[in-house]
Order: C-alpha cells, then sequence, then structure tokens
C-alpha cells in the first residue's frame, strides 16, 4: 500500500506498473487484481482513486477515515460510495467505487482469535466448563444486525484479523469454522444470517449485483483525524530530507529509465560495467510504502530506505555512463556530483579545465541555471557549439561552509545558465582564467531592490524581509512579506487531551507560531547572473532569496537545523509568507502532484466541520504546488518536496519545512521523530527550495504546470576532466522534435528486448488555460529519434492489459443520472493519439533500437 498524502503520481504509477506485472508473469491474466485494498494509509488522495481506476480496478476499500465523517456517513449509510476522481476526464473513466470497513482493518470485538489476542476461542464441547458456543454465536448475530443499519445492501464485509497477525493461522481458521458453522446453524431456526468465507472481489460482486445507487463524493478524504485533538498531518512533513531523497530518486529512475532505452543493450553492459534500473525500480518502489516516504519508520528503518536508494543511484549512475558513452562517442569516466545543494564536487573544485554534460529528461527543452564550486575567481564558459555563454563566480554563503563541513574546500561558486534539448544533453567545457581579481564580497545590507526584466522584489530596508513582489510582464505587484516560525509541539500533557505531536500527529500547543527572528542579518549578492540576498535568522535559520537574470520565478532556498530541543520543547517549523492577495479563507493545494483542489478553512464539502485544531486541522498535504489568489493575482509556490501546508489567515501561505519532536504519538512508530544527522551532529540540517510566481489566475497554470514538472524532472549533471575529445558529440536529443507545451513524456522504459513502455499524459485541466487545456495530438511514429517505432497497442494505465481489453463495473450514483461510459472520438491514424486534459495514455511500442 503505497502512500497516498506524500507520494508523487509518476512513483505511483511506476511502483503499480512494478507489482502488477510481477503478478501477470506469475500468475496470469486470472492474477489480476481488481480490487485497490488500502487499509492502513492516513487519508486518502482523489488523484489516487483516479489512477487506479485507470488502472482498470472495480472497487476501492480503505480503513481509515475522519472521525466526524465516519458518524456521519454511519447515519446515511454512505459507508459505500461512488468516488468522482477527477474534474477533467470524463465520468465514468476516473469513478471508482469506495468502500469504507466498518473497523477499520480489524475483526470486531469479541472475534479475535490470533495467539497475540485476548478474546477466548470458541469452546464446542458441551462438556467444557466454558462451553460459549451460544454467547458467541449470540455477540456475533448482535454484531451483523448492528453492522446492517449502516450498509445500503443486505450484504456486509468483516475483516477478520488486524496488524501483526496471523502469526498462528491455525487459531483463526479453526475458530472461524466454527464460526461459521454454528452462526450458519441458527438458520433452522429462523436466523436471516449467513456467513461465509469472501474475498473482496467477491463482496463487490454483490454489491453491484444490488443494483443500487451510491452517493458521489468529489473531493478527497485529507486531513484525518482519528479524535477531536488527533489530526494526521504532522507526516506531511516527517523525515524531509528522506522525503527529498526519495524525490531526488524519482528524477533519476526516470532518466536511467530512457537512457536504458536511447542508449540500447550497450547502456546495460558498457565500458563502465554491468548497469541496470532495476535496483532503483525496486527501492523506489518500496520507498512508496505508507511507512516510508511518509516519514512514520523507525529512524534505523529510514536508514534502510536511503541505503536502498543509495544502491540503485549505484547502479542507475553505470548505466547512465554507460548510455552517455554510447551516444556521445566518449569513454571518459565522469562524476556526477550528487552535493551540489552544499557546494561539494571535488572535480569541479580543482580542475582548471573540465567538461559538464546536461541531460533533460523532459520532452522540452530546458533553461536551468548551475551552480558549481570552484577556487578559482574567473571561467570561460562554453556551450556545444563553442559560443560564451556569461558566468559569474561569486563567493560561496557561509551558512553552506558550515553546512557542509570538511565535505568540500570551495570558495567560491560559478553560476551560468545552461540549456538542454528535449530527451537529450548538451555539453558545456569550462576553463580557469588566470590571473582574475577575486568575485566582489557580499555587501553587509539589503538593497531596495532586486530586478530582472520579469520580476521585481523589494526588500524592508529596516527587517531585511521581503516586503513585495511584482511581475512586469503582467504589471502586477503584491505586498509580500516571509519569515520563518516555529509552533510549540504538544508533549500531551494538557486538560483537552494527552495526545502530543509526533511522527504521525501535528498538533501544536497553541495557534499562534513563535517567531525565529523578526530581523535578518543580510549579505548581498549583485552582477549580471545572478542576484540573493543571503538571509541569517538565527544560527539554525537561514534563507537565499535569488533572482536569476533569465527567471520568471523567485527561489528562496532554505536552510533548517539543526533544530533545537535543550528547552525540552519540540518544534514544528514553518515559512510564512503574507500578501495582499484577498482569499477569503480559500487556499489550494495539489494531489500527488496532478490536479488541484480547493480548500477551505475550517470546512469540510461532505460534512459540517466541527473544529477542534484550528491549526493542524486545516493542514493538507502539497506534493509539488499550493497556491492562492483572488481575481487579480495568483501566488504560487512550487515545492522541492512532499510537504503539509495551509492558509491559516487570509492573504497567507505557510508551509511546514522541518519537525523534530520529543515524544512519540502513540500510533506505531514506537520512538520521537527526533532525527539527529550524521553521526556527531546535534542534529538533522535540511535544506531545501520553493520557487515563487506571481500571475494572473487565468493564465498561472501556463507557467505553474511546466515550473513543477521542471522541479521534479531536474536535469542530470555529469563531469568529465579537462576538454571533450574532438570525435565527441556534444549535443543530442532522443526525439525528433520537442512535444506540444500541453504534452508531459511521462514514461520511456525498456520493456523487453524489442518492446518499450511509453506513457504520454495531458498535464493540464480542464479549463485551466485557455492555451493549453485543448485536446492535443501526437505521432507516434515520428517521436523518437533514435529508436524506429514498428508498432504501437494501447494498454491500462498500470500496463498489465490491453486497453481494448479492459472492462471495469458500471456504478450509478444516487444524484443525477447514470453516466454510460464515453465513446472517445478515434484517433486520426494508427500512429497518432489524441489526448484530452488530464489524461495518461499507455502503449507498448515495438521498436527497433540503432
Amino acid at each position: 500500500m503505497s502512500d497516498e498524502a506524500t507520494t508523487h503520481y509518476s512513483a505511483v504509477i511506476d511502483q503499480m506498473t512494478l507489482g502488477l506485472r510481477f503478478l501477470n508473469d506469475t500468475f496470469g491474466p486470472c492474477g489480476r487484481p481488481r480490487v485497490a485494498w488500502h487499509i492502513d494509509p492516513f487519508g486518502h488522495a482523489r488523484e489516487h482513486a483516479s489512477m487506479f481506476a485507470q488502472m482498470g480496478y472495480d472497487g476501492f476499500f480503505f480503513g481509515r477515515l475522519d472521525y466526524q465523517d465516519r458518524e456521519r456517513r454511519k447515519e446515511a449509510k454512505e459507508l459505500e460510495l461512488l468516488w468522482r476522481a477527477s474534474e477533467s476526464l470524463s465520468p465514468p473513466t476516473a469513478d471508482l467505487f469506495t468502500g469504507i470497513l466498518p473497523n477499520g482493518y480489524n475483526p470486531p470485538d469479541g472475534f479475535c482469535w490470533d495467539q497475540s489476542c485476548t478474546d477466548s476461542p470458541i469452546r464446542d464441547d458441551p462438556d467444557l466448563e466454558d462451553f460459549n458456543v451460544h454467547d458467541v454465536v449470540q455477540l456475533f448475530l448482535e454484531t451483523a444486525h448492528n453492522q446492517s443499519k449502516i450498509y445500503k445492501t443486505n450484504h456486509i464485509i468483516m475483516t477478520m484479523g488486524s496488524d501483526f497477525q496471523y502469526e498462528n493461522a491455525n487459531l483463526w481458521y479453526k475458530n472461524m469454522d466454527k464460526l461459521i458453522h454454528y452462526v450458519n446453524g441458527q438458520q433452522a431456526a429462523g436466523s436471516k444470517v449467513n456467513a461465509l468465507y469472501s474475498t473482496p472481489s467477491c463482496y463487490l460482486q454483490e454489491l453491484h449485483r444490488a443494483n443500487s445507487t451510491w452517493a458521489l463524493k468529489t473531493d478527497d478524504f485529507f486531513p484525518y483525524a482519528d479524535d477531536a485533538h488527533d489530526f494526521w498531518t504532522g507526516y506531511f512533513t516527517s523525515r524531509p530530507a528522506l522525503k527529498r531523497y526519495e524525490r531526488r530518486s524519482n528524477s533519476l529512475l526516470q532518466t536511467c529509465n530512457q537512457l536504458e532505452v536511447l542508449g540500447g543493450p550497450r547502456s546495460r553492459s558498457g565500458p563502465f560495467g554491468k548497469g541496470s534500473s532495476d535496483f532503483m525500480r525496486r527501492a523506489m518502489g518500496v520507498a512508496q510504502h505508507h511507512d516510508a516516504v511518509s516519514g512514520t519508520e523507525k529512524q534505523h528503518v529510514a536508514y534502510d530506505y536511503a541505503r536502498r536508494l543509495a544502491t540503485g543511484w549505484d547502479y542507475c549512475q553505470i548505466l547512465v555512463m554507460n548510455s552517455l558513452a554510447v551516444l556521445s562517442g566518449s569513454d571518459d569516466m565522469r562524476a556526477f556530483c550528487e552535493r551540489l545543494n552544499i557546494s561539494v564536487c571535488p572535480l569541479t573544485e580543482f580542475s582548471k579545465m573540465f567538461t559538464m554534460s546536461v541531460y533533460n529528461p523532459l520532452a522540452h527543452p530546458i533553461s536551468w541555471y548551475v551552480h558549481l564550486p570552484v577556487n578559482g575567481s574567473a571561467y570561460s564558459v562554453t556551450d556545444a557549439q563553442g559560443k560564451p555563454v556569461t558566468s559569474a563566480v561569486i563567493h560561496i554563503s557561509k551558512a553552506t561552509q558550515v553546512l557542509r563541513g570538511d565535505r568540500g574546500f570551495a570558495q567560491n561558486e560559478l553560476v551560468f545558465q545552461v540549456q538542454a534539448p528535449p530527451l537529450g544533453y548538451s555539453t558545456y567545457s569550462i576553463s580557469l582564467l588566470q590571473n582574475r581579481p577575486p568575485p566582489p564580497p557580499p555587501r553587509p545590507k539589503a538593497p531596495l531592490t532586486m530586478q530582472n526584466k520579469y520580476l521585481k522584489v523589494t526588500f524592508d530596508p529596516a527587517t531585511g524581509l521581503l516586503s513585495s513582489l511584482s511581475n512586469l510582464e503582467t504589471k502586477q505587484s503584491i505586498q509580500l512579506s516571509q519569515n520563518f516560525y516555529w509552533y510549540n509541539a504538544s508533549a500531551g500533557n494538557n486538560e483537552e487531551s494527552n495526545q502530543p505531536s509526533g511522527a504521525y500527529i501535528f498538533r501544536p500547543n497553541t495557534s499562534t507560531p513563535f517567531i525565529i527572528s523578526k530581523t535578518a542579518k543580510i549579505q548581498t549578492v549583485q552582477n549580471g547572473v545572478v542576484q540573493e540576498v543571503r538571509q541569517v535568522f538565527s544560527p539554525w535559520v537561514s534563507q537565499v532569496v535569488r533572482l536569476h537574470e533569465e527567471s520568471r520565478e523567485l527561489e528562496l532556498e532554505w536552510t533548517i537545523g539543526p533544530v533545537p530541543f535543550q528547552d525540552g520543547l519540540g518544534k514544528e517549523v514553518i515559512t510564512r509568507l503574507d500578501s495582499s492577495i484577498k482569499t477569503a479563507g480559500y487556499f489550494y493545494t495539489d494531489s500527488n502532484g496532478r490536479e488541484v483542489l480547493e480548500r477551505r478553512r475550517d470546512y469540510r464539502p461532505t460534512w459540517k466541520l466541527i473544529q477542534s485544531e484550528p491549526i493542524a486541522g486545516n493542514y493538507y498535504p502539497i506534493n509539488s504546488r499550493a497556491y492562492i489568489k483572488d481575481k487579480e493575482a495568483q501566488l504560487t509556490v512550487v515545492t522541492d518536496r512532499s510537504q503539509g501546508a495551509s492558509s491559516i489567515v487570509d492573504g497567507s501561505l505557510e508551509i511546514m519545512l522541518h519537525r523534530r519532536l520529543l515524544y512519540d504519538d502513540v500510533r506505531g512508530v514506537g520512538e520521537p521523530l527526533n532525527e539527529t544527522g550524521e553521526a556527531g551532529a546535534e542534529g538533522l540540517v535540511v535544506r531545501g527550495r520553493l520557487l515563487l510566481t506571481l500571475t494572473p489566475p487565468d493564465t498561472a497554470a501556463d507557467t505553474h504546470r511546466p515550473l513543477a514538472q521542471a522541479q521534479v524532472l531536474q536535469p542530470l549533471l555529469s563531469f568529465t576532466e579537462g576538454a571533450p575529445k574532438p570525435s565527441t558529440r556534444l549535443q543530442f536529443s532522443g526525439l525528433q522534435a520537442a512535444l506540444p507545451p500541453a504534452v508531459h513524456l511521462l514514461t520511456v522504459s525498456q520493456w523487453d528486448y524489442d518492446s518499450v513502455l511509453l506513457r504520454l499524459e495531458h498535464q493540464y485541466q480542464s479549463g485551466e488555460s485557455k492555451a493549453y487545456s485543448q485536446p492535443v495530438t501526437v505521432n507516434l511514429q515520428k517521436l523518437f529519434s533514435q529508436v524506429e517505432v514498428l508498432g504501437a497497442t494501447e494498454m491500462s494505465l498500470g500496463a498489465n492489459q490491453w486497453k481494448s481489453e479492459m472492462s471495469r463495473l458500471d456504478w450509478r450514483p444516487s444524484t443525477g443520472t447514470a453516466t454510460p461510459p464515453p465513446k472517445r472520438p478515434a484517433d486520426p491514424s494508427p500512429w497518432e493519439v489524441t489526448l484530452n486534459p488530464m489524461e495518461i495514455r499507455t502503449f507498448l511500442l515495438r521498436v527497433r533500437q540503432s
């Protein structure tokens, strides 16, 4: 079961594809699952339901539901419903029957027969003093009758088992055999209860045969609370370093998959050894678990997830080197410099001449700014055509020097803009220029403004904080301030509740966060390539406000930690953006990185909320973006990992960045969320980026959609010593041409020796973009430059069945009329496929690789 709050849709699709293929290969078509079973995840995302529907699932069962929502649904007999999981896809494409289990994932009270349970087994020997058949049967009949009152049909489901059970399956089945026998024996005396062993699929079939109608749901199941002060919204941010590592690993996996196809068989066995995408694919699949990327595992388990990902990196990097050697004609050894975020790269630090390749995993050309650690004061940079590239050298910040310790020794950063073709690479040559003066030192004060031709940012000279943001293209301007705060985590010792904050649960002691500092110590860097305001708020909180010369987004690079705890207070650290935008209680968050949902403070669309936690009860997961808007302006924040976010007061947007807690929240981890970082460290230090855009609301998606995809699938940099050989191919694209702006190349992966799995995605929602929320057509035969496509067959989203053979049960909503399956217009030709907004189409291509 993948987590549903902190997972990115692309990683979930990869995980499901891996698992479904294993089932197909092992059991054949008869082993194809028809029911999704998510009995433990802590809240449920609409995008997950949409994906399950597109994978061919008939139904979806889960156990955890907000306690207030559960009570309302019991009264209305709406514990089983029809979930319409997309506003863009025509019903019933993303419709999914959804059932909420009566006891979570536990058996009814009195019927737990594992060796770890305390319920009495069935004693059916009348000569025994503790003979209890009558009592057990009556309790079961009473339980069944009570459950039947809150479900709609005469079929009800009971889960028999729980977490860490079936350690002794014989005890379970011995007692269940007796239970079924004696319960059904009561039918002779007029009982109408018939008990039988069943499966979720069989149960779902009976519900379908009932030919009933079902309540319709169009929002999601976040946030989840199991009591008035127990909101499971802390895990949206828990273990932020692991969340970032998982996201970076996803990017590398997609690059690895693509280069395995483009480089052909020699990518798997080439000059650098045997490379493989399989290790990373499996490690990423495991990392989607609801106690993995969620951050709700024990510390040693988190280390193990990271170790598995690191092993995947090793094998993928060999594959990447092999493939780039094939494509470029150069077998020079490459370095990948995984710690560039803290300015560590030995090759660039000490080399007087080196080459950098920029691989772009997107299907559109990219422009990207790189910051390389160096010790020289001036460099010559040329692109693949030998043209000079404007660059600048700046001093490395004090915060970065402290953070990296003795892992790197560069004094400066070389900054310049790179460009790379779609699904391809470009090469840059960098040479040290001798006898040049050192870069000017940062100035110790805030500028009144930072400005390029797209954005203007102003600062309050008295505090050193942001004061406004302007879009010079659209002539928009808003007041905007930003600072850092922390909520005091509850220790669970107050009158209202004994619930502490922990890995799962966010429960602040008060609704007012503590400001870390009202002012920031400032250093300023300004040149023709990049402008930076370096802010220090405290010994454990700093930030760089960065504006590159050609950027339409403002970058906030934050560094937090070690979070102090010597005062005995757990801390939930946030950044808050306060603007002049008139939000009226509304804000917007993405669902697993795809469709965006409207949120409203202290409100739930499907029941009347009694709000008992005004902070935690308003937090939602964001996977790639969140925004606030009014009629004139939209402020969008694009993130580099999954986090929790909210708008607690009008005009504001807050994002939780880091957590350090001193108590376990008694939900199964068994230890506090107290990450200590590396050996000998005082605590975990985390660095990340937020990207801010200011746009008119009706064109905002044109900016934030490609920006978010570029953060998920970042270019991969690799470095070689010296100048490239004359025979080296310095630029390459795996596509004949860039795809249309609305189309995202979601998957390019080797399936078998002569077949490739391809997914094309329309990345815009219906109606969100005048320019791009339109159908768009792609020619599969004219897609690749290196790979000849000989045939194409469409598959389900999970790639475990042919699309033409996929059939699903149809369900009728209780509101409106039943919706027949849409008859989509035929594609223009066998090679041309049309994508509608938010549609993903999956193809198995028969190919000939050059």
